[in-house]
């Protein structure tokens, strides 16, 4: 089958969203068919050879983040020689209800297409002054992806229409085959301090970094030898700059990280600390966290609820509460039997999120829309139909 994915975000700026398109279009290249992933990306010498660059990406305020996006009449081009060249059985396009190369290629292009909603917003008026722009693509998609319940519930309150929920994809084995790093490890469930892991962009408020760093001070007062890593890009001494100097002391910065290092820390921490304050439809770092056999301790978001099987696979406290972050820690870190618990629960809840699973399920998706129906094709300037109405 001869697949076309177009990735809403910029490729060179890592994303749950990128890494869950980089991981589909590998399995099911690994699986014989024919991939094409279209994306924004400014660096073209580093990219894989199944993406193809749309050009250079811009930053546009989206979710209550900042997205970097490509947008307007040169993508569009980009868009309509894609398809053209692509000649693609089915087109898979992410976040289609976003500014980006997604929409464009809803709108530019007919046949067995697939979207894919990842976004979880539950009051986005945005969202439904725009309807009207979006909803000439949307309705050209025979098949509707979300990756939660709680993105699908945002599609259909905010657009209509309906979803089958399959979750993002993680490929686990390489997360649980990874080696531990000795100057990680914090010796917990030997009766050691232990380490704690945060991953996530340092300077954006929704990743919840501000939370733990909070609850840090009061860690450190149970248990005086913790160690707290942070993996992420951003500014680390303004990240620090309200702690007392014993706490800053604790914090180890590691910067970027390649996949093999997430890996090898997730695999290393006594402790995977997941402060999130919102605008979370998935949370892949759980998944990965929970792949790697390391405990998690999340906010209690919805969707963080939901891919922890409710609390039975990693534990929750109130969301920005850092009282009950420290307290929960500080309990976890010293229960070695409590830490071996959830590494079991986990173990066994993470393989609903495999790619052998999830791959399957999307490949079901495609089989349907593509039963019978001619390849996607460009639309026809003429036909007035595949634009947003006015």
């Amino acid at each position: 089958m001869r697949i076309g994915v177009v990735c809403p975000y910029d490729w060179d700026v890592p994303g749950g969203v990128q890494f869950h398109i980089r991981d589909l279009a590998e399995h099911l290249i690994r699986l014989g068919h024919e991939v094409s992933v279209l994306a924004p990306a400014e660096d073209e010498e580093a990219l894989p050879p199944y993406v193809v660059s749309a050009g250079r990406a811009v930053a546009v305020p989206y979710n209550g983040s900042v997205a970097r996006l490509s947008f307007g009449i040169l993508s569009a081009a980009r868009v309509r020689r894609w398809l053209r060249e692509g000649r693609f059985d089915v087109l898979h396009v992410h976040e289609p209800n976003s500014p980006s190369l997604s929409m464009l290629a809803a709108w530019a292009a007919t046949g067995p297409m697939v979207g894919t909603f990842h976004t979880s917003n539950p009051r986005s008026r945005a969202m439904i002054a725009a309807s009207p722009i979006l909803q000439p693509g949307l309705e050209k998609m025979s098949g509707r992806i979300a990756v939660s319940e709680y993105a699908r519930r945002t599609l259909v309150e905010h657009l209509g229409g309906d979803a089958v929920v399959i979750p993002n994809g993680v490929d686990v084995r390489f997360f649980a085959d990874a080696e531990p790093n000795p100057a990680w490890q914090g010796g917990a469930a030997e009766g050691g301090p232990g380490t704690i892991g945060f991953i996530g962009r340092i300077n954006e408020p929704r990743k919840g970094l501000p939370t733990l760093l909070a609850a840090l001070p009061r860690i450190l007062a149970e248990r005086p030898g913790v160690r707290l890593l942070v993996a992420g890009k951003g500014d680390e001494a303004e990240a620090v700059a309200g702690l007392p100097a014993e706490a800053r002391a604790r914090v180890e910065f590691l910067g970027m990280v390649s996949d093999r290092d997430k890996a090898r820390l997730l695999r290393s921490v006594d402790l995977y600390v997941a402060p999130n304050t919102g605008g979370e439809s998935f949370g892949i770092i759980l998944v990965e966290a929970m792949s790697a056999g390391a405990p998690v301790l999340a906010s209690d978001l919805d969707a963080f609820r939901q891919v922890l099987d409710g609390g039975a696979a990693g534990e929750l406290f109130p969301v920005e509460d850092a009282d009950a972050l420290a307290a929960s820690a500080v309990k976890l870190l010293g229960s070695p039997e409590r830490l071996a618990a959830l590494r079991a629960a986990a173990s066994r809840h993470v393989r609903r999120f495999d790619w052998e699973t999830v791959g399957a399920e999307v490949l079901s998706v495609y089989e349907t829309v593509t039963d019978g129906r001619p390849p996607v094709a460009e639309v026809e300037p003429s036909d007035r139909r595949s634009r947003p109405s006015r």
